[in-house]
C-alpha cells in the first residue's frame, strides 16, 4: 500500500508539492477528523485521494484559514458525507509524520479528532470519499485500520457512552 501519490518523480522530489500542497512543507498542516456515532454505529469513509486512497478512514480534512477547528469538522463531515452533526467532545490530537526514502519529512499533519453524534441526513459519499459505511466496534479488527485510527474510534466510543470508561 503506497503512502505517496503515484507520480513520475522520486519520493524525495519537491515537485510533489505542485500536485498536493501538503507535502514537503516547512511546517505541519492542521487536519480534523470526526468519529460520527449513530446509535452504536460509527461512520467511516473509503478515501478517494492519497494518502491511503481506497482505505477506510475517519472522515475529515484540512482546516481552512480563518476557520475554527470545530467549524472545519462540521464542514468536512457535511462535504464528505452529507451529514449534520453535533460535536460532543475532543478525542485526541495526534501527529502523522512520514519521511521519504532520503529521510526528509515529506508529510506532517497535526490531526485534531472529535467525537460527534449524527443529527440528520443520510450518509452519502461526497467530495473526497469513494464510499461511506456504518460499522460497530465488533467490526474494528476486520477493517485493517491504522492502529491510531482504531484507538481513536475506541476512545470516541467512551465519549459517546457506547463503551464504559476504562
Amino acid at each position: 500500500m503506497p503512502f505517496f501519490p503515484r507520480a513520475r518523480y522520486a519520493l524525495h522530489s519537491r515537485a510533489m508539492t505542485d500536485i498536493d500542497r501538503r507535502y514537503y512543507l516547512d511546517f505541519p498542516f492542521v487536519g480534523v477528523g470526526v468519529v460520527v456515532w449513530k446509535n452504536d454505529e460509527f461512520l467511516l469513509i473509503r478515501r478517494g485521494k492519497e494518502p491511503m486512497k481506497g482505505e477506510w478512514s475517519i472522515p475529515g480534512g484540512r482546516q481552512n484559514l480563518g476557520e475554527t477547528i470545530k467549524e472545519a469538522a462540521i464542514r468536512e463531515i457535511r462535504e464528505e458525507t452529507g451529514l449534520d452533526i453535533d460535536i460532543i467532545g475532543l478525542i485526541d490530537v495526534i501527529d502523522s509524520i512520514r519521511k521519504d526514502d532520503k529521510g526528509v519529512v515529506a508529510w506532517h499533519a497535526t490531526l485534531v479528532d472529535y467525537a460527534a453524534r449524527h443529527i440528520s441526513g443520510e450518509a452519502v459519499a461526497g467530495d473526497d470519499a469513494l464510499s461511506v459505511g456504518w460499522f460497530t466496534l465488533e467490526d474494528l479488527q476486520e477493517l485493517g485500520l491504522w492502529s491510531e485510527t482504531a484507538r481513536i474510534i475506541r476512545k470516541s466510543a467512551q465519549i459517546a457512552h457506547i463503551l464504559p470508561p476504562r
